[in-house]
């Protein structure tokens, strides 16, 4: 291994510091990577405003697909609760199943969240991916950190909320001879 993959990890989060940052992120890295011809997985997160309402409309693009899936639920403007829609979730969840049998060069995930925390959601795919030498990068929110920490057993690298940064991560990551678990 080269000094410079030794701290490389196929398994990286990144955090933005403004709302909608690291679904942007995460979007834009996911456009840059395909004009390159890369086969991607996963999903990136579209948020819509609607006029007259304090919540968005949460929708995840299928990567390499057309579909998109609402994952968000209206609960009422007065709502305080999580808005996803397991549902929804669990109809992008075998979306991309499908397409790691592709095998991709890269999953990608708008965020490991509650649904992940609790063994649910994308966590399955992340495993199986990790399982077959594919890199996997995700968003993560701080309140998330301690759920992701124990999946991960330390084994996940956090990167920057830079588009150069994550790019090379990338780059870097899948130049690597994929690591695969028996």
């Amino acid at each position: 291994m080269r000094p410079q993959e030794q701290a490389l990890f196929p398994l990286a989060t990144v955090t933005g510091t403004e709302r909608g940052q690291t679904d942007r992120l995460l979007a834009e890295v996911a456009r840059v990577l395909s004009a390159e011809g890369w086969a991607l997985a996963g999903v990136v997160q579209v948020n819509s405003g609607r006029p007259g309402r304090a919540h968005c409309d949460m929708d995840l693009q299928v990567l390499g697909r057309a579909e998109v899936i609402r994952i968000s639920q209206n609960l009422g403007e007065e709502s305080r609760g999580c808005r996803l829609d397991p549902e929804g979730l669990e109809t992008a969840v075998a979306l991309v199943e499908g397409t790691l049998a592709e095998r991709p060069r890269l999953l990608i995930l708008n965020k490991f969240g509650k649904a992940e925390i609790e063994g649910r959601g994308f966590r399955p795919l992340i495993a199986a991916a990790l399982e077959q030498g594919i890199p996997v990068l995700m968003g993560l929110k701080p309140l998330n950190r301690p759920g992701f920490e124990t999946f991960a057993e330390g084994l996940g690298q956090g990167l920057p909320a830079e588009l150069d940064q994550i790019l090379d991560w990338c780059r870097q990551t899948a130049a690597i001879e994929p690591l695969t678990f028996q």
